[in-house]
């Protein structure tokens, strides 16, 4: 039903209806629109109690997971409940609507009166009539969910309930069918402005809690009765004051002077509002009953049912063997541990069960533990409902269980002919057991009001023995005479009586263990078998439900015990995401240093390869800083100090693909000279950094390139005859020339090799990973130099780029360095190899970093760097060959604007990881459209297709910005909407945050004219435009005379 008006803002108010099915019986309550919001209120309010309800719905299930998609965690769930059309698995316990996209929820009656405040958007992507208001149904079965009597212009005329045949059948509409009533209701911003402006009117106050608070005595109304009846046109103002609608009232207070003057407010306050009915074609109405039959049909997918093709049968559970579930079954909340055979259509909900284990067909099971396994496996399970349920008596807390058929009755009299017990009559259970009408009902009861629902079937005490499910479980059998005695010894309660003892807290909190339970097997799961699955919504659901410590101790266990590296790196990133959530948002930035000497020996640890004992020492440290959040967030850190030495650990096996063979030494003061191009990345950056590379598999597209004509970096070295070391780097002709002298005579000189921000420091970790010092030796860095190449080195290095100018700089730089280290010391290697060995190095350096820097620098010209999802971690290189011309035309229309702005990669680097071991969806999607971007890029160069390479790069500055929000600056901005005009496509190189923006232009060599077009724009910023051509040799080695000494 609508309330009619415009549908820009609307209020929205669903219901499922009163305590006899349709009307509602909770109160209202204020609801302020949000003002300047594209967002609008929704309020989901829950039904009164109903008496009566069948055992099984005890406690109501909380919304379940989407059909072919797992959320690992309740609240998750329910946001994808909110934001989607499909069909939900689970078990609803109130009257159910089905097919009606985008919401669908559960609720149970037995929930205290309460609103769920959701929000909805104003202009969703699909039209609204995916949500309407009614279904339709035969006229033999509208009388308990509500019809409606509509004129064909959807104008309600009046609401009905419980109504007679002939009322019924004046609501046939022209297919014979009758218009249900399905309690979703839209307000426009006018209809709900006037309801509200009511809440300050007596006595209508009394529906809010401000009235209620101001002394006013509660008032409840319905929702259909009270505040949509008035609407109708059919309704005269004195039948619906009076309140004489059938089914219309709230209890006593309908009758009271306040309701009447209540609906009398109403009356003059709506009446004018026009109330229409909205149809919802593929829409079917559940009314729920307590029928376990019913109920357990209602949680399995049934033959021809279309929504069953959706139908998801395990969810937040854990199954070991999850081939032993046969289709039509439904598993919720549970653990199954060993040979667990489940058949079709058997409902597992909140149990820990133990195989082996058979369970047929047509059961309900909840609430039950591994002991009852024990107890299960000696019965044959068909059409039974077995559950566990907590009740408190007084000050004591006890676990019960419940037995009963799938098709008894819960309120048929024992001598009728369906009253049965276990799906049979009850002679039957006298005649098996020996049990008496008198053990099951006292003689107060009359035998004309004994039922299933008051027998005194359950034991909860016993004074002799303590009581298990097989104290129950006996009623299946035939019993010895020992079995009915103890049953007979037992304090026994039936469920009318039990029911009233329900502990629901606790019966909650056990299924929220049960949740973390099974959570925490899925967590080893996910992690050992390393799937793609997001944990971090688990890791805030166990932080705030205070199962944060049990998930490190798992995450602990799965650290230590991981065979595989990348796998312990990945659970001790899920241990840094903890402890930060265990900092709720406090205690400071989650990236800073990891150097503290508290943990220097859990590091010493790791980086001895003894993982075991490195995660044990990380566990009993981290226990002295879980007291306040600045320590936290302290702690986080140092465990994503631990899961870089990991990555780097792993990185480092790559170093087996590094080979080099003996050449002669060159005679000393003779000159090793290495030129290098710069590297742009079209497309793929990202997916080449570790542990994204190994772990997800990696493509870039890279094009070794002269900047401005020449090769912009390069080292050279030579042998001298003092055993020392004399370092001299050059860098930053753009920005500013910055010279670094340095002479290393000790080894202890050398030994801050692993600071990347200390002076010298890549070359220091040049000469370790060369082997040309080694720090580990007893031997003095003199005695190594003079006795292995009778003296020491002089090396040089210069780049003509600015530092993070994202050209690959420093990789590229490192490849120069080891070549020429590797040449004056008298070895040779080839590019694979020196590809890896720049990968080596910067893991020693620990600054992390991928493999496409050096690929697109020592590898001429066009290629595509390929690593697949493995360790070792092996990179393979593919040299582009574009159509004959193409280079040529490429080089024309290549352009870079240096922006003037710098950033370090490293800066980027930490986000990128953080977000990809927490597995976050939308950065596991763009890791592999990055992949498949940079081949569709391979193909556009090798067809020679300029346009289809600037949409590729577009593409791909997208998806950087996906990967590491933030690294596009405003200036940056600014400059690509002005040049978007005029080029194929744009993107910042490298990481991005600055340095250098790469640009395919429509038109040849039209720098000038780019230039103009920034100056008429006024664009601020110290901007620079630099010629590209791409390099067809890649790095060269030359082998010069003794007095070459200009760089």
């Amino acid at each position: 039903m609508r309330a009619k008006a415009t549908p820009k803002e609307q209020l929205a108010v669903w219901s499922p209806g009163s305590p006899r099915g349709c009307c509602s019986g909770a109160r209202l309550e204020k609801e302020v629109p949000l003002l300047g919001s594209s967002w609008r209120l929704l309020a989901r309010q829950s039904r009164a109690k109903r008496r009566g309800r069948g055992a099984w719905r005890g406690v109501g299930p909380l919304p379940c997971s989407l059909p072919g998609s797992l959320p690992l965690s309740l609240l998750l769930a329910l946001s994808c409940l909110l934001g989607s059309g499909v069909q939900p698995k689970g078990g609803p316990s109130s009257d159910c609507l089905k097919g009606a996209a985008p919401l669908h929820t559960h609720t149970h009656t037995h929930t205290p009166r309460a609103a769920w405040v959701l929000f909805l958007p104003a202009a969703p992507e699909e039209p609204w009539p995916a949500v309407h208001t009614h279904t339709q149904g035969l006229a033999g079965g509208a009388a308990k969910p509500g019809s409606a009597l509509v004129r064909p212009q959807g104008l309600v005329q009046d609401i009905l309930y419980q109504s007679s045949e002939e009322e019924i059948q004046r609501c046939l509409g022209p297919d014979g069918k009758v218009p249900l009533v399905c309690g979703v209701v839209f307000f426009s911003s006018r209809a709900a402005e006037q309801l509200l402006a009511t809440h300050v009117i007596p006595p209508l106050n009394a529906c809010t809690y401000m009235g209620l608070d101001s002394g006013a005595p509660a008032l409840q109304l319905s929702l259909f009765f009270d505040l949509l009846l008035c609407m109708a046109q059919a309704v005269t103002e004195e039948a619906f004051v009076a309140g004489h609608k059938t089914g219309a009232g709230a209890g006593d207070a309908q009758s009271s002077r306040a309701a009447r003057s209540a609906r009398a407010v109403l009356w003059k306050t709506l009446r004018t509002v026009p109330l229409t009915m909205a149809y919802l074609p593929d829409g079917t109405y559940k009314y729920m009953t307590s029928s376990a039959r019913e109920h357990i049909c209602r949680l399995t997918p049934q033959l021809g049912d279309a929504h069953s093709r959706a139908f998801c049968k395990v969810a937040h559970s854990s199954v070991e063997e999850p081939h032993l579930l046969e289709e039509g079954c439904s598993v919720t909340n549970c653990l199954l541990e060993g040979p667990v055979v489940v058949g079709p259509g058997n409902v597992i909900q909140h149990c820990c069960l133990q195989g082996p284990l058979r369970i047929r067909s047509g059961c309900l099971l909840t609430g039950l533990d591994v002991a009852s396994s024990v107890a299960l496996r000696s019965h044959v399970l068909q059409d039974v409902v077995i559950q566990g349920h907590v009740i408190r008596l007084r000050d004591l807390s006890c676990k019960v269980f419940t037995l009963s058929g799938r098709h008894d009755d819960w309120q048929s009299t024992a001598t009728e002919e369906n009253g049965t017990f276990l799906n049979l009559p009850w002679a039957a259970l006298y005649h098996r057991t020996g049990i008496g009408s008198q053990d099951l009902w006292s003689p107060d009861v009359p035998p004309d009001q004994r039922c299933l629902l008051n027998a005194r079937l359950f034991p909860v005490l016993c004074a002799s023995e303590a009581l298990d499910l097989g104290g129950l479980l006996w009623l299946l059998g035939s019993p010895e005479t020992r079995q009915l005695q103890s049953w007979r010894r037992a304090w026994r309660l039936s469920w009318e009586e039990m029911r009233a003892c329900l502990d629901q807290e606790a019966e909650l909190a056990s299924r929220r263990a049960n949740f973390f339970l099974q959570a925490q097997r899925k967590i080893q799961r996910v992690l050992t078998e390393q799937r793609n699955c997001s944990l971090l919504p688990l890791v805030r659901s166990a932080v705030l439900e205070g199962f944060g410590e049990a998930l490190l101790d798992t995450l602990d266990q799965v650290a230590a015990t991981a065979g595989d590296l990348g796998v312990a790196a990945r659970a001790l990133a899920c241990i840094a995401d903890l402890l930060g959530c265990m900092a709720r948002g406090e205690g400071g930035l989650r990236s800073g240093p990891t150097a503290n000497l508290a943990w220097a020996a859990a590091f010493q640890q790791l980086e001895k390869g003894n993982i075991a004992q490195g995660v044990k020492a990380l566990a009993v440290e981290r226990k002295k800083w879980l007291s306040r959040p600045i320590l936290l967030v302290r702690a986080a850190r140092h465990y994503e100090g631990a899961e870089q030495i990991l990555i780097r650990r792993a990185i480092l096996v790559s170093s087996q693909f590094i080979s080099f063979w003996q050449e002669e030494l060159p005679p000393l003061g003779c000159w090793v000279r290495v030129e290098c191009p710069a590297r742009i990345d079209l497309s793929g950056g990202w997916s080449d950094t570790p542990p994204i590379t190994y772990e997800h598999g990696g493509a870039v597209v890279d094009v070794a390139v002269l900047v401005d004509g020449r090769r912009p970096i390069g080292a050279k070295a030579r042998r001298i005859a003092t055993p020392e070391l004399q370092l001299i780097s050059t860098s930053g002709r753009l920005e500013g020339e910055v010279v670094v002298e340095l002479v290393c005579r000790d080894l202890e000189d050398l030994r801050d090799y692993c600071q990347p921000h200390m002076p010298g420091a890549l070359l220091k970790a040049a000469l370790v990973c060369t082997h040309i010092v080694n720090l580990l030796s007893p031997q003095t860095l003199r005695e190594q130099l003079q006795e292995r190449f009778g003296g020491g080195f002089e090396l040089h290095t210069w780049s003509r780029l600015p530092h993070g100018s994202g050209l690959g700089t420093s990789s590229i730089l490192a490849g120069a360095v080891i070549a020429a280290l590797y040449r004056v010391s008298g070895r040779c290697t080839g590019v694979d190899s020196l590809i890896h060995a720049v990968l080596h190095l910067e893991q020693v350096l620990t600054t992390g970093g991928g493999w496409q820097d050096q690929v697109g620098g020592l590898v001429p010209g066009l290629k595509i760097g390929r690593s697949k999802a493995q360790l070792p971690l092996k990179v393979e290189v593919e040299e582009i060959t574009p159509p004959e011309g193409f280079v040529h035309i490429l080089n024309q229309h290549l352009l870079l604007l240096y922006t003037g702005k710098t950033r370090l990669a490293r800066n980027l680097l930490q986000d990128v990881l953080r977000n990809w071991y927490a597995r976050l969806p939308t950065v596991v999607e763009t890791a592999s459209a990055l992949v498949s971007n940079a081949e569709e890029c391979a193909q556009a160069l090798k067809q020679g297709n300029l346009a289809l390479l600037g949409q590729c790069m577009n593409r791909y500055w997208l998806q950087k910005k996906q990967m590491a929000p933030g690294c596009e600056p405003l200036v940056v901005r600014q400059i690509m909407e002005v040049l978007q005009p005029h080029v194929y496509g744009q993107s910042l190189a490298g990481a991005g945050g600055g340095g250098f923006l790469c640009l395919v232009t429509k038109e040849p060599r039209n720098w000038v004219a780019l230039r103009e077009v920034l100056a008429e724009a006024a664009v601020l910023g110290n901007f620079t435009l630099h010629t590209v051509e791409v390099d067809p040799v890649g790095f060269k080695v030359e082998l010069l005379g003794e007095h070459t000494l200009e760089v």
